[in-house]
């Protein structure tokens, strides 16, 4: 996971696999990122996943509530056709801005 501060917030690329070890690092890392920068913004880019489970949801529905705290948003891009399938099932996509999905399905 790479997290960057950018002018528009905090932009996070995943990469490899993000299953329940993977999301707990991975959140703890975001949850880090986000008290201690405070953004508006901040963006999860699924692009370098390679393989999601459940915990992937769990990550972003989490992450989203954090930035609600704050008063900030979140994006998510670069789902893949399989990855969006699992998050449209479980509705993800009502609470959470996702982008360029167009491209991926």
């Amino acid at each position: 996971m790479v997290i960057e501060q950018k002018e528009e917030g905090l932009s996070v690329l995943l990469e490899g696999e993000l299953g329940h070890h993977e999301a707990l690092s991975a959140l703890r890392s975001l949850e880090d990122a986000i008290s201690q920068q405070s953004p508006s913004r901040m963006e999860l880019d699924f692009s370098g996943v390679s393989f999601m489970d459940s915990s992937g949801i769990a990550l972003v529905v989490q992450s989203a509530r954090q930035m609600r705290v704050i008063g900030g948003s979140l994006t998510v891009r670069g789902v893949s056709r399989q990855a969006m399938r699992v998050f449209d099932a479980a509705g993800i996509p009502k609470i959470v801005r996702f982008v360029g999905k167009e491209e991926k399905r």
